[in-house]
């Protein structure tokens, strides 16, 4: 009976608190929202063809979009139900705001959005065509995939002589012709297998989804056989394909006249097509003599091909390299700009040295390409130049990554600072690339199969390396092949689960690198690291070891450890003797404790420690650790104790990431922070955790409810500032120090309920020169929130003339405000000049919102329409905005060329678009909208907008789409 009473009680109570229960409710989704709103920002600026969102992002923000309309229906059953009854709905509001926190985690969790988009099917970067042979070349394979009595055409010839770049272009006019309903390409190089094979055409329409989980032989050969099928007319390019392979065994139909299906393979074996059953093989001719020296000259400069001391030199050169492309631009980037006749000789006698040393026409081609290898002046280049043959093959490997690699082997000289090193690293990587060595690819480099076929043939015997990257392999290679001269092994994204018990690399003494990341590892026997004393680099990153055995503590001679995304580890023995230890990556771990004996690690210069469940760093702990460059702790949700003062004292720091529990603490290290010279990025929050991302190489997160805007001190070189339920101050003026943040690029406030506006511009004050270099401004949960920027001591805010003159948000890109409930016009006329700049708008759940761009009326122009420019805007976004009835004034008109996409829901007073620069064309008026615009709503607001005039929706309506619809595919 009494628990009877207990919850009437609480279902009576709880009626009247149900308005803030709800209040509190929409505030956490609006924090929700701005970071679903920040998420999709951010794919946007990242985006670029070779890369592609993330499953679990989409579905994350999928969820989000259908949360929202649950709480909105929620909250419409509340508001009409009656009040004696809404006690019920106590479950469903806890339950939505625990729903909320949990995405809400989901999301942050997210450390990329972005991977790798090996299903992109848009156009690849290609070299020129050079000479009439390739030219000729490609005109026979396009015949050939145009004539419907021939399915499979074989491509073949030497390494390196423009196979692969003949396709690139096929495959592009492929794309740009659409005769084929999809054109797939896939790499398979030397190390074939089926499942590797099967995976990659899978993941190339965008199915891998459906074999991934499949085990099977006989299943996955008829699962990718069905998805082929399901493409229609296709064309399958296999680009450098090494051995013989069975199409029936792989899954991919036979070609034919009834299906329209081609098959194209391209490989340096004439009897790989024979095998096939090729109906056309082409043979790709190295380039004649005229075209090779053409290229050649190209390549090596004008220095070089005006030079009058060298006459005949180039062309003598150019012969040696067989008429093969890659070989003459390699040859010609190590000769580029030398004009001394000289080295020209000795250049023509080694080539004729090293080929006359080999047999064969591929043995030939590698010695050339060692020519150019052997020509770099630096010992340290040329480690950096091999290192990169120890990745898959046609792997893409990410600069920075890459250099980072460097500096761990010690490729890279010790310097002051870690920037330096990097920009070290940058310029070697920028001397590979002009060499021809390495391909750039976007913000990756990678290594052409003939290139890193000389690479491994160098590192076969001195120094050795045993490079089995990518292979598919199930384990370790057996012990006989870990010779006993060996030094850098790789064996990183394999399908290895475990280290064999018995395996014994005693004889391993001049192991120093050990790369075995990216494999299912579950554990490593005790012994293993016993007999590896030389071992300086060891990567276990992204295995699913839960700890690491005690005979790591023996590597007494290791500089780098990298633990990054192992994420169950919760255990490591003592570090204490690896003293020599320079860099230590715990990041995305589970450890709850930091390692024992790290107070030893005198050495360290990196240490990552962005663990969520780290409770603690040790006292006294860091001031041991003085020549820290890198510290990063999780500043989100991360619950690590630090203490100021030993942070402080580190004063080597380049990067810190880390939390301080008041404003106290957080002012200590800012005054610190003139006499830590090298420290350029940092992320610094103070108070309990939260985050809205990272938007810039320097942020600060405050969030103290009491503090006073006097009280904040910042640091002068900050990128984006966030505050957080800071309830004392009106505007961002009583932050005083703000003026000085010239370089303040990101702004997000939230939850601040005493913010009227966020800016007050007078003509007696030095307002004006706040946020000219601001980027993203969000606003979220602002209920005091009027206007944007408060003018004060002007003759007339309404008056063009007399209106202030600032550069306020001349650099603004992005805007993003939701839950502010009392703003009614967002940008005001005065305003609108400087936002030239400005690539998207987005409001929601704002509920007196009346105006989006306030247009002022002009009596001189009468009835002519005032231009709004918006020249870079591209997204507008409008959301549950009850009160909305203008985007623009009516008496203005859109300048915005580069707008893609209107995107309106739940806005019915909202009755406009409009019209866009220019009214007039082909003689008729409101023939004009932007050529890539979409425009995305329900289907009742679009039928009951009013028109200017009928030509305009005549216009738009091609450009429309129902959103439901668009959720739904």
């Amino acid at each position: 009976m009494e628990f009877l009473v207990t919850k009437l009680s609480e279902w009576w109570d709880f009626p009247k608190n149900l308005d803030e229960k709800m209040k509190g409710l929409k505030r956490k989704l609006d924090v929700l929202n701005a970071l679903k709103e920040d998420m999709e920002s951010s794919r946007t600026t990242e985006l670029h063809p070779r890369k592609k969102q993330k499953k679990e992002v989409d579905l994350w923000i999928t969820n989000v979009e259908s949360l929202n309309k649950e709480i909105e229906d929620l909250e419409k059953e509340i508001g009409e139900s009656n009040f004696l009854f809404r006690g019920f709905y106590k479950g469903n509001v806890l339950k939505k705001i625990q729903q909320v926190e949990d995405l809400y985690q989901q999301g942050k969790s997210h450390d990329s959005l972005l991977a790798d988009n090996s299903g992109w099917s848009g156009p690849v970067p290609t070299a020129r065509l050079i000479g009439g042979a390739a030219e000729n070349c490609m005109k026979e394979i396009w015949a050939c995939l145009m004539d419907d009595g021939i399915g499979k055409v074989g491509v073949w010839g030497m390494g390196g002589v423009g196979k692969t770049t003949i396709m690139e272009h096929i495959y592009n006019d492929l794309l740009k012709e659409k005769r084929f309903d999809k054109v797939i390409w896939v790499t398979v190089s030397q190390e074939f297998n089926i499942v590797k094979l099967q995976d990659d055409i899978a993941r190339e329409l965008n199915l891998m989804g459906h074999l991934e989980q499949e085990r099977d032989t006989f299943r996955r050969r008829k699962l990718l056989f069905d998805m082929l099928k399901k493409a229609n007319r296709h064309v399958l390019i296999l680009d450098d394909v090494w051995g013989e392979i069975s199409l029936e065994d792989v899954g991919i139909p036979e070609p034919t006249s009834s299906n329209g299906c081609k098959l194209v393979v391209t490989t340096r074996k004439e009897r790989v097509c024979k095998f096939i059953g090729c109906d056309k093989v082409i043979k790709v001719n190295p380039l004649s003599e005229d075209d090779a020296l053409a290229l050649f000259l190209k390549k090596v400069g004008p220095q070089v091909s005006q030079s009058p001391t060298l006459m005949s030199k180039p062309r003598l050169v150019v012969k040696e390299c067989a008429g093969l492309p890659l070989t003459i631009v390699v040859v010609a980037g190590t000769l580029k700009g030398e004009d001394d006749p000289h080295i020209w000789d000795n250049a023509l006698n080694e080539l004729k040295r090293r080929k006359g040393e080999v047999e064969g026409m591929e043995a030939k081609v590698i010695e050339c390409l060692k020519f150019s290898f052997d020509h770099l002046k630096d010992e340290k280049e040329k480690h950096c130049f091999l290192y990169c043959a120890l990745y898959p093959e046609d792997f893409e490997i990410e600069k920075d990554e890459l250099i980072q690699c460097w500096i761990d082997e010690g490729f890279i000289d010790e310097m002051d600072t870690r920037r330096q090193m990097m920009d070290k690293g940058r310029a070697i990587l920028k001397k590979l690339e002009d060499n021809c060595l390495l391909e750039n690819a976007y913000d990756a480099v990678k290594m052409h199969d003939a290139v890193r076929d000389m690479a491994l043939s160098i590192t076969s015997r001195k120094p050795r390396y045993m490079a089995e990257a990518g292979m598919n392999l199930k384990q370790l290679p057996y012990e006989e092949e870990w010779t006993a001269d060996i030094e850098k092994v790789s064996v990183m994204g394999n399908s290895i689960s475990e280290i064999p018990i018995h395996l014994s690399l005693a004889k391993c003494q001049l192991l120093t690198t050990l790369l075995l990341q990216q494999n299912p590892i579950q554990s490593i026997p005790d012994p293993f690291f016993s007999n590896m004393p030389c071992l300086s680099v060891l990567n276990l990153s992204e295995t699913w070891i839960e700890w690491l055995p005690d005979s790591i503590s023996e590597l007494k001679n290791l500089t780098a450890l990298l633990l990054r995304s192992c994420s169950i580890l919760k255990h490591l023995p003592s570090l204490s003797k690896l003293q020599k230890l320079k860099k230590l990556d715990l990041s995305y771990s589970r450890i709850e404790e930091v390692p024992e004996g790290m107070e030893m690690l005198v050495s360290l210069t990196y240490l990552d420690l962005y663990v969520e469940t780290l409770n603690e760093v040790p006292s006294g702990l860091l001031p041991k650790l003085s020549r820290l460059q890198y510290l990063r702790f999780d500043p989100y949700f991360g619950k690590t104790s630090i203490k100021v003062e030993e942070v402080v004292a580190l004063e080597k720091l380049e990067l810190f990431w880390g939390v301080f529990k008041d404003m106290d603490e957080f002012k200590i290290f800012v005054q610190s922070m003139p006499r830590k010279r090298s420290l350029n990025e940092y992320n610094l929050q103070v108070g309990l955790n939260y985050s809205m991302g990272l938007g810039g190489n320097r942020r600060v997160a405050i969030r103290q409810s009491k503090i006073r805007g006097d009280e904040i001190l910042l640091p002068i070189d900050i990128q984006q500032l966030d505050i957080v339920e800071c309830h004392s101050f009106r505007s961002l003026n009583d932050i005083s120090c703000l003026k000085n943040a010239v370089d303040l690029r990101n702004c997000n406030i939230w939850s601040c309920r005493r913010i009227e506006f966020i800016l007050s511009i007078s003509s007696f004050s030095s307002s004006s020169i706040l946020f000219q270099s601001l980027e993203k401004l969000s606003l979220i949960s602002l209920p005091g929130l009027n206007e944007l920027i408060k003018v004060e001591g002007f003759a007339s805010a309404g008056s063009p003339v007399l209106a202030p003159t600032t550069a306020t948000f001349s650099h603004l890109k992005t805007i993003y405000m939701t839950g502010c409930s009392n703003i009614k016009k967002l940008f005001p006329h005065w305003l609108l000049t400087n936002l030239r700049n400005l690539e998207e708008i987005s409001v929601t759940n704002c509920e007196q919102l009346v105006e989006i761009l306030t247009v002022e009326d002009d009596e001189e122009n009468g009835t002519d329409k005032i231009k709004v420019y918006l020249p870079k805007l591209r997204r507008l976004r409008l959301e549950s905005l009850p009160e909305l009835k203008s985007i623009c004034s009516k008496n203005g008109v859109l300048v915005c060329d580069s707008l893609r996409q209107i995107h309106v829901n739940n806005c019915y007073k909202l009755k406009r678009i409009p019209p866009f620069f220019p009214l007039h064309g082909d003689g008729q008026p409101y023939t004009y909208a932007p050529h890539s615009l979409k425009i995305e709503s329900s289907g009742e607001w679009w039928e009951s907008l009013e028109w200017d005039h009928p030509n305009f929706k005549n216009v738009l309506q091609p450009l429309w789409q129902d959103h439901r619809r668009r959720c739904s595919t």
